[in-house]
């Protein structure tokens, strides 16, 4: 084999030896016992390609370990179902690299095979909670963000008054997460979908964290209108941080739907900007 092939070659042998552990690790942490022999089949698998990947280059490798500390802890955080997608993903990526080599090595074909395998496996194994109540969290998150940050845009522009727009906004905020809680509740249990209290919850808390995060900045910063930028910068933030897990998660369409979701929030704050522009003006009202 020529020397691009071999290079290619020890990079998955030592991808292959660090999703092992990563594997192992993961599943040592996932209770549904279906779920984790799934998981501790892919590894074994993982071990069966490092060991035959070893045979045909003679290298030994250790699993990096920075990787499966950093790794871990970002599945124990952010659930199981985001950690196995995200692997999911490099197992895509090690389909194509083997690809490259089936010319040279027939062995690889078999590798394909079970690298595709894993990936229908761990796409059907996932069955979390907070993944089921999803819908809940985007309407909790997706109302809060288009509602307070229109509000907050028209009260600094009407009150210019940091510690006044972050009381009315409060005040705004946590009545609108018990309004939208409590609509959550009747329409889930309406529908006979999910748990309601529990769907009414994940609403709620989205909501009111939500909340906190964009008035945060009117408390801490004197000038309105720098306490405005921040907030709309800290809803952005908000809007791509929620859309990159939940299009890892689900499978979804990152880019289309932060810049939708972007668009309605920014475009809402900046129509209720110029309402209390000119509401300011024509009304006179001054705080």
């Amino acid at each position: 084999m020529n020397d691009e092939t071999m290079r290619r070659m020890l990079a998955d042998q030592q991808d292959e030896i660090t999703a092992y552990h990563l594997y192992t690790k993961i599943a040592g942490i996932i209770k549904d016992e279906s779920n984790r022999r799934i998981v501790e089949r892919v590894a074994a698998d993982e071990i069966k390609h490092y060991n035959r990947l070893r045979a045909a280059t003679g290298r030994e490798f250790k699993p990096q370990a920075f990787k499966v500390f950093i790794f871990y802890w970002l599945t124990r955080i952010l659930g199981i179902t985001f950690g196995i997608k995200y692997l999911e993903r490099g197992e895509g990526k090690a389909v194509l690299e083997y690809s490259k080599d089936v010319e040279h090595l027939e062995d690889m074909v078999e590798i394909i095979e079970d690298e595709e395998r894993h990936e229908k496996e761990l796409i059907g194994m996932i069955d979390e909670e907070r993944l089921q109540y999803m819908g809940s969290v985007v309407l909790g998150l997706n109302d809060a963000l288009v509602e307070l940050t229109g509000a907050l845009a028209g009260f600094t522009f009407a009150f210019q008054n940091t510690r006044l727009i972050a009381l009315t906004g409060l005040i705004t905020g946590i009545s609108a997460s018990l309004s939208m809680a409590a609509s959550e509740y009747l329409s889930t249990r309406h529908e006979g979908g999910n748990n309601p209290l529990k769907a009414s919850l994940y609403t709620g808390a989205a909501y009111v964290l939500t909340v906190i995060l964009l008035i945060l900045p009117y408390l801490l910063i004197a000038n309105p209108f720098v306490s405005l930028g921040v907030s709309l910068a800290a809803a952005v933030l908000i809007i791509f941080v929620f859309n990159y897990y939940i299009s890892v998660a689900r499978d979804y369409n990152f880019r289309k739907r932060f810049l939708e979701m972007a668009a309605i929030s920014l475009g809402v704050a900046a129509l209720s900007f110029l309402i209390g522009v000119l509401i300011k003006q024509f009304i006179g009202v001054d705080v």
